[in-house]
């Protein structure tokens, strides 16, 4: 394959730390991800030789694009979820930039995987507005209307039933309470609602490792939106970063 329909994709995460090549025109990856655990604690300094070690690996030297759990505005983190807290107001570009000496583009983690689910996954195709959310210990979500990512949305923290919204309605709440799939379905369609009457999405497509389960709890979702699983899985993150680094 010419090296002109490949990227590169890292995702950052609080245990780990994956990268690999992708394919641009497949939206796969073209060879086997690497992962190192996220370093303790997982300073920027830290994170970013793990970076460097990660595209070393691959001998890339082009650009790269890199996926962070956090609002990132114009390279900067302007939060921190499960990484250290001295990555708020961060530099991230910058300090990646330095550490690995290649191009870097920083991007929300869910904001990624939505771009890759509208590309290449489950709402590939679609031209209106979709909404991707990840179901996981928090709600992450993604905003893409007419194939443009409006970025760091942070739907998960809206106020339903006077909570935010993620306390209540992530997988881990459903963990944490031991609720039935009955139980989580009703507050999750609460939360769907809510954000429903905010954007009107055409699609809303769920991600996170309860997407594997969908079966299970999507018939206890009342929505008048469809609602989709994710196709790309643990693989989205990469594929989205790689994609945004290469049209940046």
């Amino acid at each position: 394959m010419s090296r002109k329909h490949l990227g590169f994709g890292i995702d950052i995460g609080g245990s780990g730390i994956k990268g690999a090549p992708v394919d641009l025109h497949k939206g796969k990856l073209a060879d086997e991800r690497m992962r190192i655990d996220t370093p303790k604690p997982s300073t920027p300094e830290a994170v970013a030789k793990v970076v460097g070690e990660i595209l070393d690996h691959f001998d890339w030297s082009g650009e790269f694009g890199c996926t962070f759990p956090a609002v990132v505005q114009h390279g900067r983190t302007r939060t921190a979820a499960n990484v250290d807290p001295s990555w708020i107001g961060a530099d991230a570009r910058g300090i990646l930039e330095s550490a690995t000496g290649r191009t870097a583009l920083v991007v929300n983690d869910a904001d990624a995987a939505g771009v890759a689910e509208v590309e290449f996954g489950a709402a590939a195709g679609n031209k209106g507005v979709v909404l991707l959310a990840t179901l996981g210990t928090g709600i992450g979500s993604a905003l893409i209307t007419h194939g443009r990512l409006v970025p760091n949305t942070e739907l998960g923290h809206i106020e339903v039933d006077g909570h935010d919204a993620e306390s209540r309605a992530a997988d881990s709440a459903r963990e944490r309470e031991e609720l039935s799939w009955e139980d989580w379905g009703g507050r999750l369609t609460r939360y769907f609602r809510a954000v429903e009457n905010l954007v009107w999405p055409d699609l809303i497509v769920v991600g996170g490792g309860v997407s594997k389960k969908f079966d299970r709890w999507s018939p206890f979702v009342d929505i008048r939106t469809e609602i989709v699983p994710a196709h790309l899985l643990n693989e989205a993150g990469i594929i989205g970063a790689a994609l945004l680094a290469h049209d940046d």
